[in-house]
């Protein structure tokens, strides 16, 4: 219950809107503090000597209060692109010391840890969530310290005294929740709020001092494993990030499209079954050499027709010799050949749609196009 408040806590923190997270890449440092929670640590062995006419036992068991005060933290770390990160992590703790099982006490307890962490960045910011979520786990060392820890009491009428000033340090591991949010105007800066839980595993053993009336002498006792709760808020930096992308560029203005060069037809009509040309058609085939020469002309294009007289054989070669004898007359008007191309369409694309058979003057006709 404890793990889970504080984790709803660190959650709670981190909830105000921000820019769409993304995981880290590349080196990063970040810095962060919080609130610190311990379980109370059972004493397994208070070994206080009878001494005198006093004898308080050997092997007394109980606990020792302590409070949760404040954490500060730090690392510096790298992420490896795919959402993985890295990184080294150092802490201080400090826990006030309220009791030695039922004695009242005082004084306070001290924590140094270092940790190496494996952490892994999901993802959100695809699916529109403005968060992004890690979680992690770590293993190092952790040194605790009682500075003063003390206990007053008494044993029937005769007050006693306990006092541990020890540091003992071993095996330390812990696991890591958070979210973090990237902030837009600062590339590479992001809030990140986050719940540890951590233990030292292994018992440890610390040495202190025990008075009572005309007593005064060393003493050992030994605590369980010891269970740690953290909410940390923070800054991280990611060195090293590109500025973000300049804004697009507006579309260049809207140029006009070239005008397209105008086209130039003529028609030139020709009798049933017959490629020669008319006297008429002379004049026409004349008129466009002569527009050729005044016009900004690229090609010029001559495509015999035929009605639908006759097989699709026989008129798709007429066709061809009635375009052939264009282009012969428009040479001799003064027209380069090498600038016309000829075409033979037979009985296809009528100006006129017939039936199969009808003799219908306006199809059988070559077209002189100037483009």
């Amino acid at each position: 219950m404890k793990l889970r408040n504080a984790l709803l806590a660190a959650t709670a923190i981190a909830m105000p809107a921000a820019a769409l997270a993304q995981p880290v890449t590349g080196p990063y440092v970040s810095l962060g503090a919080g609130g610190t929670y311990i379980q109370d640590q059972n004493l397994t062995r208070v070994n206080i000597p009878a001494l005198g006419a006093y004898s308080y036992g050997t092997d007394y068991n109980g606990h020792i209060r302590v409070d949760g005060n404040v954490i500060g933290s730090g690392a510096v770390g790298y992420g490896l692109g795919n959402g993985f990160r890295i990184e080294l992590q150092g802490d201080y703790r400090r826990n006030t010391i309220t009791g030695f099982s039922s004695l009242n006490g005082g004084g306070h307890e001290e924590q140094y840890e270092g940790y190496v962490n494996v952490l892994y960045d999901i993802d959100f910011a695809p699916f529109g969530v403005p968060v992004a979520p890690y979680i992690g786990v770590g293993a190092g060392y952790d040194q605790v310290k009682f500075e003063n820890g003390h206990a007053v009491g008494a044993s029937g009428v005769d007050p006693i005294f306990i006092r541990a000033t020890n540091t003992q340090g071993n095996f330390a591991a812990q696991g890591i929740l958070g979210v973090a949010y990237n902030i837009d105007a600062f590339p590479g800066l992001a809030l990140p709020a986050e719940g540890r839980v951590s233990a030292i595993p292994e018992a440890q053993d610390y040495h202190g001092q025990f008075f009572g009336p005309g007593v005064a002498t060393r003493v050992n006792f030994r605590t369980d494993n010891t269970i740690n709760y953290a909410g940390i808020v923070g800054l991280r930096y990611a060195l090293f990030q590109p500025a973000p992308p300049p804004p697009p560029a507006p579309p260049p203005a809207q140029q006009a499209a070239p005008p397209v060069a105008p086209t130039s037809t003529y028609l030139v009509f020709f009798d049933w079954d017959r490629a020669d040309l008319t006297a008429r058609a002379r004049q026409i085939v004349a008129q466009a050499a002569q527009a050729s020469t005044h016009v900004q002309s690229t090609r010029i294009e001559v495509n015999g027709y035929t009605d639908l007289s006759g097989t699709a054989a026989y008129n798709q070669r007429l066709s061809v010799r009635r375009a052939q004898s264009v282009e012969a007359e428009l040479v001799r008007d003064g027209v380069n050949r090498s600038e016309i191309s000829i075409h033979g369409y037979g009985e296809s694309n009528p100006l006129v749609p017939t039936a199969p058979g009808v003799r219908e003057p306006q199809n059988r006709r070559v077209e002189i196009i100037l483009r």
